[in-house]
């Protein structure tokens, strides 16, 4: 399946757009400011969660925090709605039924990579933990769930902490749920990360070593009894902390590369950018069973040509649809006709678009 058509009403610049999509990539092109993003995260908004720019939906809408916005897909037989109307939260409807965002996740796998995630490497480790968890979802859609019963669980705890609660009883539920539900989210990583290494196929961009870091908190333990004990074992630590210390919240995803095993943070803008694409290909290439789109957003930085002729070819390569963005059709010329090319421009405020031959 795929998706064949995509509609936006008062998304971000757009009033309206209606695109037609089919299985080749499209490259969006325009100045900067244009809308192109907002194009792409609209379509990060058919998956479960805020979209790639994590926004708050009454930031989404075009009329501002008190207007509302709507955005519908095709995919295959299945029609799409997400919508904010004014004053509500966002909702999620499929073929006519109400549903929860979680099951998106298991209707279409949506991966994007964008300019703020090439600091990957250099971040502070909860920014690649959030990159290893929506890498985990595409591939596991209970992951939400699971991720959402836990951070539940410990801001509760986490509560009790703050107001210096001392009694054990108070402690024990909670962090029972906290190891169950820790100890799945770090199995789910771990297979995870066996997935993306076996996918990996080294061909125009560097094959990572990946692993799974126990940071501050033991935070590998897929252990549910060795999980509860520390957390008990944690507990006065914890209370001078005000805060839970210790579990899979505090895990770092560690990445090396060539025969020298290069560490990611040590390596060259350039060469972290195509350690990342690397995850991001072999994230879509695990996924050739499933319904799949791939969003770049101003993939051409930090490659030269050749190394963006390879991506390129990975692209249609891949059984994936990709959009990509760019500020001049020319990043795209090695594409040849074998990609769509869509033009944007913005003027007094609204974004429209033009097919480009």
């Amino acid at each position: 399946m795929t998706l064949s058509r995509l509609t936006l009403a008062q998304f971000r610049s757009w009033p309206r757009l209606d695109l037609d999509l089919d299985h080749r990539p499209l490259a969006i092109f325009g100045p900067n400011g244009s809308g192109k993003t907002n194009i792409l995260e609209a379509v990060s908004m058919l998956a479960p969660g805020r979209g790639l720019r994590g926004a708050a939906a009454p930031d989404q809408a075009r009329q501002g925090r008190a207007a509302g916005w709507r955005i519908r897909a095709r995919l295959g037989d299945s029609s799409i709605e997400t919508a904010a109307p004014p004053g509500q939260t966002r909702g999620v409807v499929v073929d006519d039924k109400p549903v929860t965002q979680t099951a998106l996740g298991r209707l279409l796998r949506v991966i994007w990579l964008v300019p703020a995630m090439d600091r990957l490497w250099t971040d502070p480790p909860d920014t690649r933990r959030r990159f290893l968890d929506r890498l985990t979802l595409s591939l596991m859609p209970d992951h939400a769930d699971l991720a959402l019963g836990y951070d539940r669980a410990m801001r509760e705890r986490n509560r009790l902490l703050k107001d210096q609660v001392a009694d054990p009883g108070w402690y024990r539920a909670l962090e029972a749920q906290m190891a169950e539900a820790g100890a799945a989210l770090t199995r789910n990583r771990l297979s995870a990360l066996s997935t993306i290494i076996a996918a990996q196929d080294g061909a125009g961009f560097p094959a990572a070593t990946l692993a799974l870091l126990p940071g501050e908190g033991h935070a590998c333990d897929a252990d549910p009894a060795s999980i509860a004990d520390r957390l008990a074992a944690m507990r006065p630590r914890d209370l001078a902390a005000g805060r839970s210390l210790t579990g899979p919240h505090r895990a770092d995803l560690g990445a090396s590369w060539g025969p020298q095993d290069m560490p990611a943070a040590l390596s060259s803008t350039g060469e972290q950018k195509a350690l990342l694409l690397s995850l991001i290909l072999a994230n879509a290439r695990a996924l050739s069973d499933q319904p799949v789109v791939l969003l770049l957003d101003e993939v051409a930085a930090h490659l030269d040509a050749d190394r963006r002729a390879a991506l390129y070819d990975r692209i249609c390569a891949l059984p994936a649809q990709a959009l990509l963005t760019g500020t001049g059709d020319e990043l795209f010329a090695a594409f040849g006709p074998r990609a769509r090319r869509l033009r944007v421009v913005r003027t007094d405020g609204a974004s429209t678009a033009e097919e480009a031959p």
